[in-house]
């Protein structure tokens, strides 16, 4: 087959689509396929009684980057979403990051010198000096109050085994917080689109030609044909036939409800941080952009043992998994033609800023630009 295109980019999610945009930009030709019916990868909406339902769970904008902030913003308009976080533990609501608000609903001090002193105490009677697994490492930043409160079985649920069998890397820092300020995010930027994500990845593959519902490995050596570069942002260990192992992840699974009243929970996420509720979260999405719907949209998210098939959602950057990814990297440097991106291909957990800076450090790099 005639080489049609100079890229074919498999996936549209935020990196297939910043970098179809920027090499468009440039001057060359794209194609994007997709395997999904809608393009967009995980910050997909799917709009229901005029309200933007997160598909692929809850997508919160945040960076301290003003040249990705505003590269953002030149797509579409973000409004002033602030992540505030509620907690569930048994019937007992605690604000999120853990802060002033949260010590005083545990434990009734008012000034951050007593919180101070009561987490100290704490850590103090454990005497862990070297934490040996997830339990320990929590138990020894923050004591025992809001580590079996608010850490501990939600991350059970979270991970699916317990906290014990945990390594205590997964938990390098919890933030305490000792201000009365709920603001789950440290970063400068904060925000949802107006609209919805897709009119960001609408924006970004505007006049880019996309092909849905298009599997990449069915007809790999036609689409390998078609481009003289490709960009592919699926799973790395797949491109390469799995020949040093599977690359394992958690996945999770939804459960949309539609409801018959105007607002659900007050808040756009509540977590849910006993093990006795099987989801870890309600998300109630028309919070996302203070909508006045007459109904309301819900999600629980249940989290769920990965096997092929599913949606992989978050890597287990364990040593093992971690080797097996080291040895598809030599193969995937060596490529002339292929270039890899994204959480997939790099088997690495990106937040929405930093997916975006890594294709846009990509562009550079190839393109040879600053």
């Amino acid at each position: 087959m005639k080489q049609q295109y100079d890229y074919l980019i498999v996936g549209s999610g935020l990196f297939g689509a910043v970098f179809a945009h920027e090499a468009t930009k440039r001057g060359k030709k794209c194609l994007v396929i997709d395997k999904r019916k809608h393009a967009g990868g995980n910050v997909y909406c799917n709009e229901i009684e005029g309200i933007n339902v997160h598909a692929y769970g809850a997508h919160i904008f945040h960076t301290n980057d003003v040249e990705i902030w505003n590269y953002v913003n030149s797509f579409v308009e973000f409004n002033r979403y602030t992540n505030a976080p509620v907690a569930d533990y048994k019937g007992e609501l605690f604000n999120l990051p853990f802060n002033m608000n949260t010590f005083y609903q545990l434990w009734k001090v008012k000034t951050p010198a007593e919180a101070k002193e009561k987490i100290k105490s704490q850590i103090d009677q454990l005497k862990i000096s070297e934490p040996a697994n997830l339990e320990e490492q929590a138990l020894s930043l923050v004591g025992k109050d809001i580590y079996e409160k608010l850490i501990k079985e939600y991350t059970e649920k979270q991970w699916g085994r317990p906290a014990k069998e945990l390594p205590a890397f997964i938990i390098k820092r919890l933030p305490v917080r000792f201000t009365y300020d709920n603001n789950y995010f440290n970063d400068r930027y904060q925000g949802i689109p107006i609209g919805g994500y897709n009119k960001l990845t609408e924006g970004l593959l505007q006049d880019i030609e996309i092909r849905l519902n298009v599997d990449y490995f069915e007809k790999r050596d036609e689409w390998d044909e078609i481009a003289e570069y490709t960009v592919f942002t699926g799973h790395i260990d797949k491109f390469y036939n799995n020949r040093f192992g599977t690359l394992e992840y958690r996945s999770l699974r939804f459960e949309h409800e539609l409801k018959d009243e105007e607002n659900f929970q007050g808040n756009a996420v509540v977590n849910y941080t006993a093990a006795e509720v099987p989801y870890t979260r309600i998300i109630e999405h028309k919070h996302f952009e203070f909508g006045t719907q007459p109904k309301t949209v819900v999600t629980r998210e249940y989290p769920e043992e990965w096997t092929l098939g599913k949606e992989s959602y978050y890597p287990i950057n364990d040593h093992k998994n971690n080797r097996i990814y080291k040895e598809y990297k030599v193969l995937a440097d060596a490529e002339t033609k292929v270039l890899f991106g994204g959480r997939l291909a790099e088997y690495k957990y990106y937040d929405m800023h930093q997916i975006i800076g890594s294709a846009l450090k990509k562009v550079r790099d190839h393109f040879k630009d600053q």
